[in-house]
């Protein structure tokens, strides 16, 4: 299998890499698409010997010129990014790009008919619509990388979706679970991105924190799975050893189990039968601590209050709440608002956006364009 990494040199990115190198007799990579990390761009393609490596920033590009393997062909920019992702050599795309600049490759990706392993959130919470809709016209299979996502795809698979009553995401609660939401409002960003289970980068980290992260899961899962809002919640579980159940109409629970490493629902996007040995720690449950399950207080985490509306409105919510949390995110880490200020900024910002159907990309782009607009005025203010 031919493989098209999109943000290859991210944590999804990296972890993908790692299980092709336990399989090289069955995944090969075609290409290898980052923005600015050229020293680990380098080193993961003398890994992998790819056919392609792509730049999306300038500078990075430049300076991976001259440098890459014999074979390797250098190109810059998201049109590369796209064309590499749609070329006929390739079976498969691991869509890992951050943000909504992720989307349009993705898509082309979608378009083309390919296998895609989805861990780009923005793709389905921005343009969820116009996503599935491409990727039934073309055959294209989407298959979740988020560890709650691909837990549902498993407990979904050989039932009968019409018996499905409520699909239930599991959260960590991040570092600030258990804080009092009063102390919030001094966290700093290390406190922020400092994540008990998982390494990540800053952006997820801090979208953790806030739970803002859930809330954008919570849309994806809309989008995968075809779901209503009332079939759609979350729940706290510390450990991030369940990382997702569905609930059926008998009451039965099916819930799928494993060791907080991303490995796990990277191997079963890239294969799914027969499973592929991933590199995770075994779960040893005897030996594991308790398994715990708490409520989420909206309080501490007002992003869960927030996407309920956003789960029973129009396409607009989902992406003015997308495009506000990601420059509210960056405001923190610049200094510019506090912890606590993020989502109430999101929330200020929803306030002004009317609750519309979102038909095509352009109408995407322009709604981004002008939340983010809008957000950068609130802050400023």
């Amino acid at each position: 299998m031919q493989l098209t990494i999109l943000g290859a040199t991210g944590s999804i990115g990296t972890s993908t890499i790692d299980v092709m190198l336990r399989h090289p007799e069955q995944f090969q990579a075609y290409a290898l698409v980052a923005h600015r990390n050229a020293d680990l761009m380098l080193e993961l393609a003398e890994k992998v010997q790819p056919q392609v490596v792509v730049m999306t920033d300038e500078t990075a590009y430049q300076s991976l010129k001259g440098r890459l393997p014999a074979h390797t062909r250098l190109e810059y920019g998201m049109d590369a990014a796209e064309a590499v992702s749609a070329a006929d050599e390739v079976d498969m795309v691991m869509a890992a790009m951050v943000g909504s600049a992720g989307l349009p490759a993705t898509l082309a990706a979608v378009r083309a008919g390919k296998r895609v392993g989805l861990a780009n959130k923005e793709c389905l919470v921005t343009a969820g619509r116009i996503f599935m809709q491409a990727a039934k016209e073309s055959g294209a299979e989407v298959v979740p990388v988020d560890s709650e996502h691909a837990a549902v795809h498993q407990a979904l698979v050989g039932h009968d979706r019409g018996s499905v009553t409520r699909i239930i995401l599991t959260a960590s609660g991040g570092p600030f679970r258990n804080r009092d939401p009063e102390s919030l409002k001094n966290i700093t960003v290390a406190e922020a991105v400092a994540h008990p289970n998982w390494s990540m980068g800053a952006k997820i980290s801090i979208d953790s924190a806030t739970m803002m992260n859930k809330a954008l899961e919570l849309i994806e899962a809309k989008w995968l799975f075809d779901a209503k809002a009332d079939e759609l919640s979350a729940i706290i579980h510390p450990q991030s050893i369940v990382h997702a159940m569905v609930e059926y109409r008998d009451g039965s629970v099916l819930a799928q189990l494993a060791m907080p490493d991303m490995r796990s629902p990277i191997v079963y996007a890239m294969q799914a039968e027969p499973r592929l040995e991933s590199g995770i720690p075994w779960l040893e449950l005897a030996q594991a601590q308790p398994l715990e399950f708490q409520a989420i207080d909206e309080k501490r985490f007002p992003a869960m209050a927030l996407v309920k509306d956003v789960l029973a409105g129009e396409d607009s919510l989902a992406i003015a709440l997308n495009a506000a949390n990601e420059v509210a995110n960056q405001a923190f880490q610049d200094g510019k608002i506090g912890f606590m200020d993020i989502v109430d900024t999101v929330a200020k910002v929803l306030d002004k956006t009317s609750n519309q159907h979102v038909a095509t990309l352009e109408e995407v782009w322009h709604l981004d364009a002008q939340t983010r607009r809008t957000t950068e005025d609130i802050i400023i203010t």
